[in-house]
């Protein structure tokens, strides 16, 4: 694992009006490696992630991209840095085939018409890459796969674009326990492929199995990023509930109680 994050972000801010949902949020996700991201609902955690992809501006804070300061003002900034998101509606298309799926808004051409040879080969190869071997056919529509295969072609596309960092969004959300353990198998491979991981998820169960690394928010504060070994089950639920558990996270209340504790055991500052 490379001592330098893939991606890191310094003091993160963004408000909508009056409203602060970040502050100063810092996060690092080191490539090979699986970086969960926890929080209650509304503690930041999609807010954060279309900062990350360039969908919202950022008010204050640093990005930096393989040890690199870089500016992320729109989504295709991202793309070219190798960020690609699958969100939880996986925005495919279920009229479309597997492979036209993937290359949708990116399609392989050979003069003026589609390049179909090129894409349905690099689509085997991706997924052959990723050791997928539940489709059965390349030409298969999305409307005919179940939620786990469905998944599965949505993270294959994501890294379909030589992409270095994929953002995972609650990626087992109503699928079935056989489903479930279909792509949490894809998700560790992608880390063991070398690439930067970073897995939204609820469900503590699928966050213990595969993450390297937690990182819990709370009201728009990171309070923690820990090895996955240096935390129990217990104090994760406290981080997110609570924003604290015991050395961890926020300091006990003094005055308003909000500011991050000094020395945290096992975080990763």
């Amino acid at each position: 694992m490379s001592a330098t994050p893939l991606l890191e972000l310094r003091g993160i801010d963004k408000s909508f009006g009056p409203v602060q949902v970040l502050r100063d949020v810092a996060l690092s996700a080191h490539p090979g490696e699986v970086t969960a991201l926890v929080g209650d609902n509304g503690a930041g955690k999609s807010t954060l992630v279309k900062c990350i992809s360039g969908i919202y501006p950022t008010d204050a804070g640093e990005f930096l991209f393989e040890g690199r300061p870089v500016h992320i003002n729109n989504p295709r900034d991202a793309a070219a840095l190798g960020i690609e998101v699958v969100y939880q509606d996986l925005a495919l298309c279920d009229n479309l085939d597997i492979v036209q799926n993937m290359f949708l808004g990116r399609e392989k051409r050979s003069g003026i018409v589609l390049d179909e040879p090129t894409m349905e080969q690099m689509a085997a190869e991706t997924l052959a890459g990723l050791s997928v071997r539940t489709v059965k056919s390349l030409r298969q529509h999305v409307s005919s796969l179940s939620g786990g295969q469905r998944q599965t072609v949505a993270i294959a596309k994501a890294v379909l674009w030589n992409s270095k960092l994929v953002i995972l969004d609650e990626p087992t959300a109503a699928l079935g326990v056989a489903q479930t353990a279909q792509v949490l198998e894809l998700v560790r491979r992608l880390a063991d492929k070398g690439l930067a991981v970073v897995l939204i998820s609820h469900n503590m169960n699928d966050v213990f199995a595969v993450s390297d690394r937690i990182a819990a928010l709370y009201l728009g504060q990171m309070v923690a990023q820990v090895k996955t070994t240096d935390i129990t089950h217990s104090q994760v639920v406290e981080l997110i509930t609570a924003g604290r558990s015991g050395n961890l996270g926020l300091r006990a209340e003094s005055g308003n109680g909000s500011e991050p504790a000094d020395a945290t055991p096992g975080a990763l500052r």
